[in-house]
């Protein structure tokens, strides 16, 4: 057990010294209780107790500090340890992290003293292997050896990063290259040369049995000859050859097993087309009804343009408009006249549409189809519009229309119930039907494109269908699949909802 404190002097006589003067100085230090083989009192530095007698002592007077009390677990002092021989000072174990910074200032020191008995082990081992090196490339007797500085006018040197090169050959001057070992290798290579000629001569038949073996024969059918390199065959006739007869060997078992057993996917595809063809045989009546109704809208327009302008019409037009009530433009957002609203907002968009372009590389073709897309060519973007004809603000303009021209406007009840009379006011004064035309013509249009679009669509569906039929059955599929029906008492593999 320990108590903290102050630690103080360093020796036993300097403290006993301070404690006599603070006992003259202080009266009350006299009547404290003393502790200690020094018999003095506490004086607010460090102590450690006995766990035996519990008896406190001054770290100083046993000489222990207080950062080693802190690795003592349990401490005697010498007067109970005399008394009992069994008692010994027990200490912490160290921890991981403790150990750790032993070691490595351990190796510190170590390191230390290597550097100043000399060079290490593996600086010596260093030397040696570059003092190999060394003697390897160079002798160290000739001219060459001997020169310390590059020439700088060798490709050699002019490749270095020194003199401005890309260091991509990364060899030595050659002028510092060393003679006697260029001559050596040179000597060498052509000793070698020598004694592979020796050996062509002297057995032919080995070096023919070596190249025997490398080579091998041609896989076509009843063909001996070598197989031309990287292939496996002597010529293309004799691939195909092979792969013929293997179709022939192959391809009629197969032919017998899939006509043996029925296919699923055959039946799903004969539905899915009877499907398409009908969606397809809808589609084509909804496009001759459009039709239809496409000429029915010509032929009204023509019978209205014909009607004459009745003039108490054109009076009563405003009267029954307030003329307070005001609206905003949807494009500009402007406020305007109710009376003037549909022209306006129809400028107006027309306006902004002008500035957009939506087009396409190629043109429209549509076979038995009037006046759908306006197809003008952009010379510039190289695209042709594809805006509705009847819609296109940037290649077309309204007509102008005569100060005789009437409106003629079919009037309706009940919105869809026509009852055969037509708007009689003049065309340039009528706001409530304005661009009408334009726009009846426009909404069948737009849905004449639609069902052009759905059949389209089926068409494609319908190829895709047909395609996948066609390769089910086809030559690739027949040899790459095989159908293995294990349970040869039932023939139909469809389930019975299926069927």
């Amino acid at each position: 057990m320990e108590r903290p404190g102050i630690v103080a002097g360093d020796s036993v006589s300097l403290e006993a010294a301070r404690l006599e003067d603070l006992e003259l100085t202080d009266p009350d230090m006299a009547n404290s209780p003393i502790y200690c083989i020094c018999r003095r009192p506490d004086i607010n530095c460090f102590m450690i107790g006995c766990e035996k007698c519990n008896e406190w002592f001054h770290g100083d007077c046993i000489q222990i500090t207080e950062k080693m009390a802190k690795g003592i677990r349990q401490w005697y002092c010498q007067q109970c340890r005399v008394n009992d021989p069994t008692l010994a000072i027990k200490y912490r174990q160290k921890k991981a992290k403790e150990k750790e910074r032993e070691r490595d200032g351990e190796a510190a020191l170590e390191k230390e003293r290597r550097k100043e008995q000399g060079e290490t082990k593996m600086d010596k081992r260093k030397v040696a292997a570059n003092q190999i090196k060394r003697s390897a490339r160079m002798c160290g007797e000739c001219e060459a050896c001997r020169r310390t500085e590059d020439c700088g006018q060798c490709d050699f040197c002019k490749d270095m990063k020194k003199f401005g090169g890309p260091n991509k050959i990364r060899q030595k001057c050659r002028l510092r290259q060393c003679e006697i070992r260029a001559r050596k290798e040179e000597k060498y290579r052509r000793h070698k040369q020598k004694q592979k000629r020796k050996q062509k001569t002297k057995h032919p038949e080995k070096v023919e049995s070596k190249q025997l073996t490398s080579l091998r024969q041609c896989l076509g059918p009843g063909c001996v000859q070598v197989a031309r390199q990287n292939s496996k065959y002597c010529s293309d006739e004799c691939g195909i050859k092979l792969a013929a007869n293997r179709i022939y060997e192959i391809l009629p078992q197969r032919i017998q097993q899939w006509q043996q057993s029925p296919c699923i996917a055959e039946e799903h595809g004969k539905k899915l087309l009877e499907k398409i063809r009908r969606e397809q045989q809808q589609a084509r009546c909804k496009l001759q009804e459009m039709e239809r109704k496409f000429h029915e809208l010509e032929s009204i327009i023509a019978k209205a343009k014909q009607q004459s302008i009745k003039e108490d019409e054109e009076v009563n037009e405003g009267d029954s408009e307030e003329a307070d009530f005001q609206i905003f433009c949807v494009s500009c957002g402007h406020p305007i006249n109710p009376k003037t609203a549909m022209k306006h907002m129809e400028r107006c968009y027309a306006k902004y549409e002008s500035q957009t372009s939506f087009g396409s590389m190629y043109p429209t073709r549509i076979e038995g189809a009037t006046r759908l897309f306006c197809d003008v060519y952009n010379t510039q973007s190289k695209t042709y519009c594809k805006r509705l004809q009847v819609l296109c603000p940037e290649h077309s303009r309204d007509p102008k229309v005569s100060a005789d021209e009437v409106c003629g406007c079919p009037i309706v009840k009940d919105v869809f119930e026509l009852t055969g009379d037509f708007c009689r006011v003049a065309k340039r004064k009528c706001n409530k039907h304005y661009c009408w035309e334009k726009l009846r013509r426009a909404e069948v249009d737009l849905e004449r494109v639609r069902v052009w679009y759905k059949l389209d669509e089926l068409f494609e569906q319908e190829r895709n269908v047909r395609m996948a039929m066609a390769n089910r059955a086809g030559l690739l599929a027949l040899m790459l699949h095989q159908t293995i029906q294990h349970d040869p008492v039932t023939t139909d593999l469809r389930s019975n909802k299926e069927r």
